[in-house]
Order: structure tokens, then C-alpha cells, then sequence
């Protein structure tokens, strides 16, 4: 006890800064993720890429986490190896992975034998979109390994202590890397095109890969104190058949049905919504892209105040009922109020609202999953619960880009004509989007039912007296 107590995680100032180190990383990861979000018209009209292409370019993200089942596997290996080789082996593979999507852009790729075969199946997608489909999943088995890694040493510094508010914080610094993408990229592909943008995306990730190596000296020395070795937890040992103990708590099935239906209604709609704006209220890409920029800001800074009212007061499991609501209200704004109606000011409340719905569930969620399942399999917890988003996160995209080709017949091809004035309408895709938030809603309520049967307590504060 006294090691523990003499230990790092015990000093402020050493808990705040392997906070921001690992923050930040997740700041260049967000920005990249959502590089090519405010690029959507410049990636139809200059590469040759349709709706349903920039969908599988979302969705591709996930693919391997999906189906190979990798972030389960993250999972595992974040339990069985320790999080200093977990995180550098997701800051590698979002490097490695972004240089390929980079690659996939470029003019150099563009004459190389790999484009011309990749031309010779799957002719509808252009061979940049199937390179750039390889290299996203690459950075996605990355950036998620580091959402499940980066939310577990959040656990490991903070349990006990400001545990909400360090993951609100954590969670403010990366969205503010989802406003600055869509304040910068498209100032970068003015000066470059696309591949501009993404280049200095994998700039941003090199940077992160530096801060994470500078985190694991933090990491190596706080095990160090408390006695650990740094490959194995110091409770009991995690087993894989521990997975079938995790499918089996309706509380974390519960809350990963949560997680997936209010994150397919977030992060899709992103890669969509700078051309839905513009759309709607008939203004540029940049002028669009800098409106939505507003939508991470509301969640940045209303999160970590969440996240101390969490710590201090409870009622998580309250709070994702709510956010699950405003979610709902916002894409029912964007889908039927008519163009005509829908002002500046309108789109701007709305953005608000979602914003206030992104700060309110995820900042009720993280926290709320210790405290449903045993901290021996925490890690493969998180990573079940990122590989069930992930499903959605790949499919819905995928649907949003066919739904709304499919409920504009006609458009793309008269932008493959070279029509510069003709408009998507997203009154379909949003009311899907809404269809998502009410599920959500419904989900809430369970939770909250669960939670009273099993006596989770995930409307008690986090923070111990």
C-alpha cells in the first residue's frame, strides 16, 4: 500500500501530463480520420469518386476490425502485453496506414503497374479509392487499438480519482482535432488538392507517434512503483474464454447496443455534413466546412464539465438518455425543415444541439463500462465495444453513400458531366440518421432498466469520498 500510495498516479501533475501526451495523439488521430470529410465534391469532380465511393472510403476504415476481428483481438493484446506495446504498435499502423492512403492520391501512384491492375476488377471504384481503402483500414486497426489502449491507461491513472473528467478532457482534445480538420484541410487542398491535405494528416500522425513513445517512459516508470512488470496485469490473469463472460453481462450488452446506434448516427453524418450544408443553404465547401467546424467545439467544451459532474454527482446512465434525445431532435432539424426555412442561424442552433448530444453520451459511457465489468478483462471490454461500433461504423456509411445516390437519381451523373451547379438533397439520409438516435433512445431506457436489476450504479458518482 505504501508503494501505491508513493506512486505517480498519486501526483497531480503526473496524472494531467500522461493525460495530455496520450490526448494529444488522439487530436492528430481525429484529424486525420475525418482528413478527406470536407473533401467530398473535390474528390467527386477531380478523382472520379461517386457518393457510394466516398462511403466505402468511411466505411473501409473498419473493415478489418470487423471482419478480421481485429479490435477484438487489440482487446487481447492490450490485456495479455501491457499498454506500452500496445499503443506504439497503434501509433505505427496509424502511420503506416495513413502513408498509404497519401500514396493512393499522389500522381506518383497514379502511373505505377499497382493502379493499372487494381484497374482491372471492381471498374467502378477508381484504383486511388481501392489503395486509399487499404490504407485507411490499416490506419483504422491503428486508431482504434489506440482508442481501447488510450481508454484503459485513462483507467490505470485515474480510477478512483477525476475519472469522468480525465476521459471528458481526453475526449475534448481529440474532437478539437475534428474542428481543426475541418477549418485546415480545406485550406490545404487549396494549395494541393486532396493529397495535400492528407499529407499533412500524416504529418500530424508522425507527431502522435512521438508523443505516444514519449508516454511509455511514464508508463514503464509508474509500473515500476506500484510493482507491476508491464506485460500482466497484477489481478488475475485474463483468459480468452473471458470474452463469453463479457457477451454475457447485460450490462455491456446494453451499452455497447448504445454505443454503436449514437455513433453511427455521429461519426458517418461527419463525412457527410460539409456537403449537406452547403447543399442545404446553398454555400461553398470551405464556408460549409468552417459551419460545421462549430459542431466538435459545443462537445469539447461542455465534456469535461460532464465529466466533473459525473465524478461528483452520477447520473450517467440519465444523461445518455438525454443525449440520445437532442441526437434524434438535431437530424430531424436537418431532414425536414425545407431549404427555404432552413437559415444560417437554424443550421447553427441545430450543430449546437449535436454538439451538446456528442458531449453528453460519450461522457456518460466510457466511464460507465468499469463499472460494469471486471478490470482484469477491462481492456477487451473496451475493445468488444469498439469492434460492435465498429460494425456500424462500417456499414452505415456505406448506406448513407447509396441511399443518397439512390434518392437523387440523376445528380451524379450530371456531376460526372461536369454540372457545377446541381445539389445533393439529404432529406432521406438524415431522416436514417434520426432512425438511428430513436433507437438509441430506446436502448437508453434499457440501460437504465438494467442498471436498477443489476445494481451497476451507473447513476452514482465516479469519484470516491
Amino acid at each position: 500500500m505504501e508503494k501505491i500510495k508513493a506512486s505517480m498516479r498519486e501526483s497531480a501533475t503526473a496524472r494531467w501530463i500522461a493525460l495530455a501526451l496520450i490526448s494529444l495523439t488522439m487530436f492528430f488521430a481525429y484529424f486525420f480520420v475525418d482528413v478527406a470529410a470536407p473533401l467530398q465534391s473535390l474528390l467527386e469532380r477531380n478523382h472520379g469518386w461517386s457518393p457510394e465511393t466516398f462511403g466505402m472510403l468511411g466505411g473501409s476504415e473498419f473493415f478489418l476490425n470487423v471482419f478480421a476481428f481485429f479490435l477484438i483481438l487489440s482487446g487481447i493484446i492490450l490485456d495479455k502485453m501491457g499498454i506500452r506495446f500496445t499503443i506504439i504498435t497503434a501509433g505505427l499502423a496509424m502511420v503506416i496506414g495513413g502513408a498509404i492512403k497519401y500514396y493512393a492520391l499522389t500522381e506518383a501512384f497514379a502511373g505505377t503497374g499497382l493502379a493499372a491492375w487494381l484497374d482491372t476488377f471492381w471498374v467502378a471504384v477508381p484504383s486511388s479509392a481501392k489503395l486509399a481503402f487499404f490504407g485507411f483500414a490499416i490506419f483504422g486497426i491503428g486508431v482504434e487499438m489506440a482508442g481501447i489502449t488510450v481508454s484503459k491507461t485513462i483507467v490505470k491513472w485515474f480510477k478512483g480519482k477525476e475519472l469522468a473528467l480525465a476521459m471528458g478532457l481526453e475526449m475534448a482534445v481529440a474532437r478539437l482535432g475534428v474542428f481543426a480538420v475541418f477549418r485546415l484541410s480545406p485550406i490545404f487542398a487549396e494549395n494541393g488538392g486532396v493529397v495535400n491535405s492528407v499529407f499533412w494528416g500524416v504529418a500530424f500522425l508522425m507527431v502522435g507517434l512521438l508523443l505516444f513513445l514519449m508516454y511509455t517512459f511514464m508508463d514503464a516508470r509508474l509500473d515500476k512503483e506500484i510493482g507491476a512488470d508491464g506485460t500482466t496485469e497484477p489481478e488475475e490473469a485474463f483468459r480468452v474464454s473471458d470474452l463469453w463472460l463479457i457477451l454475457k453481462n447485460p450490462g455491456f450488452l446494453a451499452i455497447a447496443s448504445l454505443c454503436v446506434l449514437f455513433y453511427s448516427a455521429i461519426f458517418p453524418f461527419q463525412k457527410f455534413a460539409t456537403d449537406m450544408l452547403s447543399s442545404k443553404l446553398d454555400i461553398s465547401i470551405k464556408d460549409a466546412a468552417a459551419m460545421f467546424s462549430y459542431f466538435p467545439i459545443g462537445a469539447m467544451i461542455m465534456t469535461p464539465f460532464i465529466g466533473a459532474f459525473l465524478d461528483r454527482k452520477g447520473l450517467g446512465a440519465t444523461m445518455m438518455l438525454y443525449g440520445s434525445i437532442l441526437l434524434t431532435l438535431s437530424h430531424l432539424i436537418f431532414a425536414l425543415v425545407p431549404a427555404e426555412a432552413f437559415t444560417p442561424l437554424i443550421a447553427y442552433a441545430t450543430i449546437v444541439v449535436l454538439g451538446l448530444a456528442f458531449s453528453l453520451v460519450p461522457a456518460s459511457m466510457w466511464p460507465s463500462i468499469p463499472k460494469i465489468v471486471e478490470e482484469r478483462f477491462l481492456g477487451s471490454a473496451f475493445g468488444l465495444t469498439f469492434w460492435i461500433q465498429n460494425i456500424g461504423l462500417l456499414a452505415v456509411p456505406i448506406l448513407i453513400g447509396w441511399a443518397l445516390t439512390a434518392s437523387n437519381p440523376g445528380v451524379a451523373d450530371a456531376i460526372a458531366a461536369g454540372d457545377m451547379n446541381i445539389k445533393y438533397d439529404y432529406t432521406v439520409t438524415e431522416l436514417i440518421f434520426a432512425g438511428f438516435g430513436v433507437l438509441a433512445m430506446i436502448m437508453s431506457l434499457v440501460l437504465k432498466a438494467v442498471d436498477k436489476k443489476q445494481g451497476y450504479g451507473l447513476d452514482l458518482p465516479n469519484k470516491r469520498s
